[in-house]
């Protein structure tokens, strides 16, 4: 099978197409023919090793020290179950899925095995494989931390980074609450956010978020770039952190800041699960929740999709077809 490869960590064209062995289903494990991945920002921290301070050496245990130990990256797929080991009970060849791979990545072949009690689910009827591959990585991870709140009719929230990959899943996911909406994002992606459901948007290049008089129940950091003492003022008393950028310091003190401040803090890995991912595609189903996708890139391309990543001015996803769309069959010829 090709996949994507990177032998060495560094810029996006360490990343080659290769040919790999086709991995056989263990027990329990479905083997996936995928049709669609993306490249996401969690790809080029692994990629290029520009982790979170504090966490390059434990995430060296998973990443590799001097070499990448996974070499095939990309954390989500579209895809159609080719074949299932023993004892698999939830999926048949021929089901149409989407599934978060996480920190085992592998997305980026045409080929993966994914365990059937993972966080993988029916692909949406009604998108296409690309457009089923962008639901993935932002909708699981803002439903997995914004299922750590409160968050209602009356609330309000706060993202900042409003126009990525979990970010306009946040905004979506919060609007669909009936929460009141700012999104923090450059004044050119001020017409997307507020089309998914952002009542304010607020245009980072122009004016410090930060210095803002109002507060929010819930802030949303999809940056990473603002320390606690600057996000501190925006929470309201008992309201919710989700730090979903966090360094080793923040992790650490995210436990002893809530009892402190009186905040809520979620900071770190959050799990991932099917009945996540189900959610959000059932909202996509019903036309609630819509993947954005920037550009999308063949397989063949991946290179070029990582190059564009690394710009950092991606909106949504950046989509890579593993498997070419098939184009229908033309007409008999008449004489």
């Amino acid at each position: 099978m090709r996949a994507a490869v990177y032998r060495r960590f560094g810029g996006p064209d360490v990343v080659r197409i290769e040919e790999r062995p086709k991995p056989t289903p263990r027990r329990g494990d479905v083997l996936v023919k995928v049709e669609a991945t993306t490249v996401s920002a969690a790809d080029y921290r692994a990629r290029t090793k520009h982790i979170p301070k504090g966490l390059k050496l434990l995430s060296s245990a998973t990443l590799g020290f001097t070499a990448p130990r996974i070499p095939v990256l990309g954390m989500d797929i579209a895809g159609v179950i080719e074949s299932v080991g023993p004892d698999v009970t939830r999926f048949k060849p021929g089901d149409e899925v989407i599934a978060m791979l996480g920190g085992t990545f592998g997305g980026h072949a045409e080929y993966v095995t994914v365990p059937q009690n993972g966080a993988i689910t029916e692909k949406p009827t009604n998108l296409t494989s690309e457009e089923a591959a962008a639901l993935v990585f932002g909708g699981i991870t803002a439903h997995a931390f914004l299922g750590r709140t409160n968050l209602g009719p009356g609330t309000s929230v706060l993202v900042n980074g409003a126009s990525g990959a979990v970010g306009t899943a946040a905004v979506q996911l919060g609007h669909l609450a009936g929460a009141s909406v700012t999104a923090v994002c450059s004044g050119a992606n001020a017409d997307l956010v507020r089309s998914l459901g952002a009542d304010t948007a607020v245009d980072y290049t122009r004016e410090d978020f930060t210095q803002a008089a109002a507060a929010y129940d819930v802030v949303v950091d999809c940056v990473g770039n603002v320390p606690f003492r600057q996000l501190r003022p925006l929470i309201k008393p008992g309201g919710t952190l989700l730090s979903i950028i966090a360094g080793l310091t923040g992790i650490l003190a995210a436990g002893l800041r809530s009892r402190r401040t009186h905040t809520h803090i979620i900071a770190g890995n959050v799990p991932f699960t099917a009945a996540g991912l189900a959610h959000v595609a059932r909202l996509a189903e019903t036309n609630q929740f819509h993947p954005v996708i920037d550009r999308t890139f063949t397989l063949t391309d991946i290179a070029q999709a990582h190059r564009y990543v690394d710009a950092g001015r991606k909106r949504g996803n950046v989509v890579v077809q593993v498997v070419a769309p098939s184009k229908p069959e033309a007409p008999p010829e008449t004489n």
